[in-house]
């Protein structure tokens, strides 16, 4: 062992001797067998890196197409719930036109209230909703039941709740009912005076008494009729499909606007200019009668109060002569005129004179 360690020892100090001589020859020889064992450990360390650098580049570019996949998953979900939203609203568009449109909102479910209950749903809350007050539900062209505002969210009870209550018109004598949700598509109209004649197949339409919906939504029709002690039962088939309720139209303002906030002071009653003048008639006279054509019309003169225009009849003048009679007007009767007579202030004058006169003789 000592030997070992000696022979090592007298190799290093020969080694150490050459080196410190500047003999190229020997230079080359130790460089060309040092170098390639330094390369080959350069490459080993370097390979080493790489392969840490790409572990750890894999696995953040795997947290980051993580996060962009979680994005995109959700922004895929948000598009596919919208484009169902647009198909929905689209589907109802058409039938908005028998409607009018100032006064309704579009509003969509939300979900249902209970899992286990398919008759109260949650809605979409339009701007302008007020709490406290019932708002009628139309699906399609049909009532399908009321909204309520409560604890800030907009509540659907439909045709099918027992919450649902709106007034109704039974067939052709519009007998008067408050038709009340019963169970699936079946309501009850309460109420009905006994002396109306109401039969099965009669329709059923709401009356716009209410302040819930228009006059004449179709509600449903009449499958069963009873009589009680003091006044009539009718059991209805409703139209509505509570079963798909994707998309309403609520009812913000159910008033009439035809008459709304009427005032015969702020109507504007044509003047004689506005008016047709006989003489913009174009009249040809044939075998003692007028034909009148091309009458020139103006416009109408409108009232507007926010959205509520009364037009006022401008150009149907006042009236209009076929024939003009000769008019005698009456002669004023003229009573005689007779002027008073004037004082004689000279007799007043020689009494003042005689009266000085009387005065000088004392």
């Amino acid at each position: 062992m000592k030997t070992r360690i000696i022979i090592i020892i007298i190799l290093l100090a020969v080694l150490a001797g050459l080196l410190t001589k500047n003999d190229e020859h020997i230079m080359d020889v130790l460089l060309g067998a040092i170098n390639p064992v330094k390369q080959k450990y350069k490459h080993f360390t370097q390979n080493i890196e790489d392969k840490s650098h790409s572990y750890i580049f894999q696995k953040e570019s795997i947290e980051k197409l993580s996060r962009e996949n979680r994005i995109l998953r959700k922004r895929l979900l948000e598009q596919t719930h919208y484009i169902k939203q647009v198909k929905d609203i689209y589907d109802v568009l058409p039938q908005l036109k028998k409607l009018p449109a100032h006064n309704i909102s579009i509003t969509e479910t939300i979900s249902y209230v209970k899992l286990n209950s398919f008759t109260q749903i949650i809605l979409t809350k339009p701007k302008g909703i007020h709490k406290g007050k019932l708002y009628g539900l139309i699906q399609g062209t049909v009532a399908a039941g009321v909204a309520m505002v409560k604890n800030n969210q907009l509540y659907g009870y439909l045709t099918s709740d027992s919450k649902c209550r709106f007034s109704v018109f039974i067939g052709k004598n519009y007998a008067p009912g408050i038709a009340i949700g019963m169970s699936k598509n079946e309501m009850v109209v309460k109420f009905i005076p006994k002396w109306h004649k109401i039969k099965e197949g009669d329709k059923v339409v709401t009356s716009g008494l209410d302040n819930i919906f228009f006059a004449n939504v179709p509600v449903g029709i009449v499958s069963k009729v009873e009589t009680q002690s003091a006044y009539k039962v009718a059991y209805i088939k409703t139209y509505s499909d509570v079963f798909h309720p994707k998309t309403f139209f609520l009812i913000n303002d159910p008033k009439a606007t035809l008459a709304r906030n009427f005032d015969r002071f702020l109507t504007k009653i044509p003047e004689e200019k506005e008016c047709i003048q006989p003489t913009d008639l174009n009249a040809t006279e044939t075998n003692g009668t007028i034909a009148l054509s091309d009458l020139n019309t103006t416009e109408d003169t409108r009232l507007s109060e926010g959205n509520l225009s009364v037009p006022v009849i401008s150009s149907i003048p006042a009236r209009i002569d076929q024939t003009q009679p000769d008019v005698i007007e009456p002669e004023v009767p003229q009573e005689p005129h007779t002027e008073p007579k004037p004082v004689k202030k000279h007799i007043i004058h020689k009494k003042k004179k005689r009266a000085a006169e009387s005065l000088d003789l004392f």
